[in-house]
């Protein structure tokens, strides 16, 4: 059966152009089937051809019924899902500029050919690379476009899109708002009976982070867990993918377009599933979280250490900055003070109010301990205010009280008691703002 076409006046005006580029008459296109008046009042728009009337009138034009039916050529959507494919495999090895480029390119070509799925595919691609650049203004518009052409779709094709959006709010300071969007994910996928493993890992991966920043730990622990257990659905598809792709290419240049079609679809999800996997890095990262706070600092460092190795691999600039600064931590209660020094300073270039604004926070309090520890108040000092401003920006309450009690301690020992005593008054009154760390229900669990 012949899928998607146009109206019945655009396929007679096409029928009636390509017949009269090959010199046909209404009979000789029609015979031995049809009459030359069928061929007549299909050429003036006035009838629906039939899938068998397309299928002998493609096969006497000698164009594809695709073609026929469409106007497009036959091999253009093979063909564009094979380069997205291709896009995907350079986005998920980390390559985000060339990707961006790839994906700008086809997404023109979506534009121009009215293609929704690829549309949707290329603006997704986008803001996945503007993520990993950290252009979190462009990430939140591509993923908008995306969510607004799946609109009609269920909830698990639009997951990509909603947790690039949630992902895109976390990274600019908004934790309350991401998490909202996540947690309301869950809940409509759990309780909706909607259990797709792939939107599951996503969304539990990724609201991990506002979670830690929000001071929500064992809410974080919790959808690590969660996570961890849904990732062997998921498994390791690079080697797979691959040899998908280079089946396509083979099938393609054979002809055999439908079976390419199902080689480059399973090319697709494989790769989509490869960055899925660079989403796991978040949860050896809140692994390596647990295993601190319980002084299990060995085990910390070990958990740290993979997480950075996986994103690093992808080139993730602003989220192994992140976890470099709490291996740094790890390091510095192992006696390293000296590495983790230098591992902050060397990550601080990639993080800022708007990328990032908790983590470089706790980058300047970390640099602040360590300044103490050497009785370098003047250098002490200068790393706690500049971290207060990062989260008063960002609303990270509980984190500023702890800050606070800092600054102040350093400010009493100096001989400055007025100012500690404002510093200890800011940081209680953070404490107790109302609402700032608090959260609603826990989304709904997963079947495992």
């Amino acid at each position: 059966m012949v899928g998607e076409r146009d109206e019945p006046e655009v396929i007679g005006r096409r029928v009636q152009r390509l017949r009269g580029q090959r010199g046909l008459t209404q009979r000789q296109l029609a015979e031995p089937t049809y009459t030359p008046a069928y061929i007549s009042t299909l050429e003036a728009g006035r009838v629906r051809p039939s899938d068998a009337a397309l299928r002998h009138i493609a096969e006497r034009l000698g164009v594809a019924v695709e073609e026929l039916a469409t106007g497009r050529p036959a091999r253009l959507v093979t063909d564009l899902r094979l380069r997205l494919t291709e896009a995907q495999r350079t986005l998920a090895t980390g390559e985000a500029e060339h990707a961006r480029e790839q994906y700008v390119a086809l997404l023109a070509e979506a534009d121009e050919h009215d293609l929704d799925e690829v549309r949707a595919t290329a603006l997704l691609g986008l803001g996945e690379c503007a993520l990993d650049t950290g252009d979190l203004s462009d990430a939140r518009r591509h993923f908008e476009g995306a969510e607004e052409i799946l609109a009609g779709q269920p909830l698990p094709a639009r997951v990509p899109a909603l947790r690039g959006r949630a992902v895109s709010h976390y990274l600019a300071g908004e934790l309350r708002y991401a998490v909202y969007l996540l947690e309301s994910a869950l809940d409509d996928l759990n309780r909706g009976g909607l259990h797709d493993p792939d939107a599951l890992l996503l969304l539990y991966a990724s609201v991990i982070g506002p979670y830690m920043d929000m001071g929500a730990h064992a809410r974080a622990a919790q959808a690590a867990e969660f996570a961890l257990a849904l990732a062997p659905s998921v498994g390791d598809p690079a080697l797979v993918a691959r040899m998908h792709r280079s089946v396509a290419r083979t099938l393609l240049a054979e002809g055999r377009l439908t079976e390419a079609d199902a080689s480059l679809a399973k090319a697709a999800e494989l790769y989509r599933q490869l960055q899925i996997r660079t989403e796991l890095a978040n949860c050896h990262w809140m692994r390596g979280y647990v295993y601190a706070q319980g002084g299990r600092l060995d085990e910390a460092e070990a958990e740290l250490r993979e997480a950075l190795t996986m994103l690093t691999a992808k080139r993730a600039g602003l989220y192994s900055s992140q976890v470099a600064v709490e291996l740094a931590d790890v390091l510095h209660r192992r006696g390293r003070s000296g590495e983790a020094s230098a591992l902050l300073h060397g990550v601080l270039g990639d993080l800022s109010s708007e990328r990032g604004a908790v983590h470089a926070a706790a980058a300047h309090r970390l640099l602040g301990i360590i300044a103490e520890d050497t009785r370098d108040t003047e250098a002490a000092e200068e790393h706690y205010v500049r971290a207060l401003s990062l989260l008063e920006r960002a609303g990270a309450a509980g984190d500023l009280a702890d800050l606070c009690r800092l600054l102040g301690d350093l400010l009493r020992r100096t001989g400055r008691v007025e100012a500690a005593l404002d510093a200890y008054r800011t940081g209680l009154g953070h404490r107790t703002a109302p609402g700032t760390t608090t959260l609603g229900p826990a989304p709904a669990q997963p079947p495992l």
